[in-house]
């Protein structure tokens, strides 16, 4: 269940969330608010305007899917997701349409980069995993990429989401307890590297939510 005081908040700029968003959104509401038996905690945290990034941790396929349906009465989460997704054709338009941005793992994408900045220099919502991929049930290392984009665009906030019990939506007919947790980090020491900053929310939102053994096609 769903439990948070401003659930039914909108964003002011709900109408121009693209219809295949929506439609996602709508798609994935059986499994996460009925099977998954979504809670969420600390939406009021996530701003309802404005850049504002969203680091996560994550530990399934699901977790963007999760976290933006958390999201969903409050904004649109724009992800960077893995560029090899883009490879289906249907998957290639569903991820356009949702304004998902395709980031090659494992080197420097100064594409995504930019198109990560333009979305916060308009004012939206991006998410980004700064452990850089899936666990699989080990415990990673935070990569830069999280901290470059937020001392890039200074003015953006910074809402953390701590997403748990993904890693069991594959398990049937075993029923997952998802969760989605929105809190805002400790505020930076001076001084702060990108990667110690990457590595500070990682360590925070595990604290929140610990790394999950991983699950049958999680």
């Amino acid at each position: 269940m769903e439990r948070n005081s401003s659930a039914a908040a909108t964003d002011d700029t709900a109408g121009r969330i693209p219809p295949v968003y929506r439609a996602v959104m709508a798609a994935a509401g059986p499994i996460v608010r009925w099977w998954g038996r979504l809670e969420v905690e600390g939406l009021d945290k996530l701003p309802t305007h404005g850049a504002t990034i969203v680091p996560a941790n994550h530990d399934s396929a699901w977790d963007p899917v999760v976290i933006a349906h958390a999201a969903r009465h409050r904004r649109q989460i724009q992800a960077l997701a893995k560029a090899s997704l883009w490879k289906n054709p249907l998957l290639r338009w569903v991820l356009d349409g949702m304004g998902q941005i395709p980031i090659r793992r494992g080197q420097a994408d100064t594409d995504a980069l930019d198109a990560a900045v333009q979305c916060l220099s308009d004012g939206g919502c991006l998410g980004i995993f700064p452990e850089g991929s899936r666990s699989k049930g080990r415990q990673l290392r935070a990569r830069s990429g999280a901290g470059r984009l937020a001392q890039t665009v200074p003015q953006a906030r910074i809402v953390c989401a701590a997403v748990s019990g993904t890693v069991d939506i594959a398990r049937f007919p075993r029923r997952p307890r998802l969760k989605v947790t929105f809190f805002e980090p400790t505020p930076p020491p001076p001084g702060e590297t990108a990667l110690q900053l990457s590595t500070r929310l990682t360590a925070e939102l595990r604290a929140v939510a610990p790394v999950a053994p991983s699950g049958r096609d999680s």
